[in-house]
């Protein structure tokens, strides 16, 4: 199964990106050449493993918290570091909690962070660096240069495979207006949007840790992925078979939660999706049901799309359907018949003269 960050990380990094107070702090630590342990929560149960310190109930402040590193002791920060409420503890977390850092501070913090549900913060004196620990997720932080370049080559990655999932979604449409389809195209178009989408999460975690610096690459990143949640979402709806135990939101699940080797495999991503058995011909002939094309068309609502594929059953039924056919279905009425007809017409028409250009 693919790793995926917590939400809680993702939270705690975003909390210590550049141009968070956090964050701030944290690098007066580190250009000091100082060590320090942070807990970012004072929850009861974080006052359970706290002994010895003084109470300070101060407000936070960057400044204050690099004078207060100077001690050998653990900072207790308020859930949202807006105040600091003690200093100089020393933390006793469960000894029996496994870890596998060997410095004393860092063996502290991750067993604090896998004893109870809060961030905790350690900055390496001698090596230099700030690790984020949450749960049994430990996250070194990385300098901005390094993460600028990290998410550049992320961005020129993902283009190059958006361009390859806008052609092999393209082929698929075609396929669908001509009723060539087989489940290979289908399982193609859906191995490319989760490859698309994988490469997207990890830049999105890359974004994250960039904060007021990671601007211009979410702007980017939101332009290349404008649409591939709904495609992903309405290519599994036209083929994949539905029943009382397998339901749509099953099948996205089971696509993101396949391990590597398994998405390259076209016939695991089949019988995984339910789009077939493990043993069925990838080359045989599917029909689409036709939410993804109708969905193209401008203003068509989706409690619409729904009735139309309720009342036809597939694409080639919709498209051979007239304007009264049309009609007939609830809520579409005469314009609008009209308009889906003339619709996915031009959609066939630009389908096909794409791909014999």
């Amino acid at each position: 199964m693919p790793y995926r960050r917590s939400v809680a990380l993702l939270d705690a990094l975003a909390a210590v990106a550049p141009g968070t107070v956090l964050r701030e702090g944290l690098d007066r630590i580190l250009q000091a050449s100082m060590g320090a342990l942070i807990v970012v929560g004072d929850g009861p149960e974080v006052l359970n493993i706290c002994s010895g310190g003084f109470l300070l109930d101060a407000a936070y402040s960057p400044q204050r918290l690099s004078e207060l590193a100077k001690m050998d002791g653990a900072i207790i920060l308020a859930s949202d570091a807006s105040r600091i409420a003690r200093a100089n503890v020393h933390l006793v977390p469960n000894p029996n909690v496994p870890t596998s850092e060997t410095g004393t501070r860092h063996r502290t913090a991750e067993r604090v962070a896998r004893s109870i549900a809060v961030p905790v913060v350690s900055v390496s004196e001698d090596m230099q660096v700030i690790n984020v620990y949450v749960g049994d997720d430990k996250h070194p932080l990385e300098a901005i240069p390094r993460l600028l370049n990290r998410a550049n080559q992320a961005l020129q990655t993902l283009e190059r495979y958006k361009a390859r999932l806008d052609s092999v979604q393209q082929a698929l449409s075609t396929l669908e207006v001509e009723d060539l389809v087989t489940l290979r195209d289908v399982v193609m178009v859906l191995q490319r949007t989760e490859m698309v989408r994988r490469i997207a999460e990890e830049l999105t975690l890359t974004i994250i840790e960039l904060g007021e610096d990671g601007r211009l690459v979410r702007l980017q990143l939101e332009e290349l992925m404008g649409g591939v949640a709904d495609d992903r979402r309405l290519v599994i709806r036209d083929y994949f078979h539905e029943d009382s135990e397998w339901h749509l939101e099953q099948a996205l699940v089971a696509l993101a939660d396949l391990d590597t080797d398994d998405l390259l495999d076209l016939k695991s991503v089949a019988a995984g999706l339910h789009l077939g058995s493990a043993g069925i011909d990838i080359d045989t002939h599917v029909e689409p049901r036709g939410y993804r094309l109708l969905a193209k068309v401008p203003r068509l609502p989706d409690a619409i799309v729904e009735r139309i594929v309720e009342r036809f059953g597939n694409l080639q039924k919709i498209m051979r359907a007239t304007i009264d056919d049309l009609d007939d279905v609830e809520g579409v009425g005469e314009t609008r018949a009209r308009a889906i007809k003339e619709g996915l017409s031009r959609l066939a028409e630009t389908s096909i003269l794409d791909r014999y250009s």
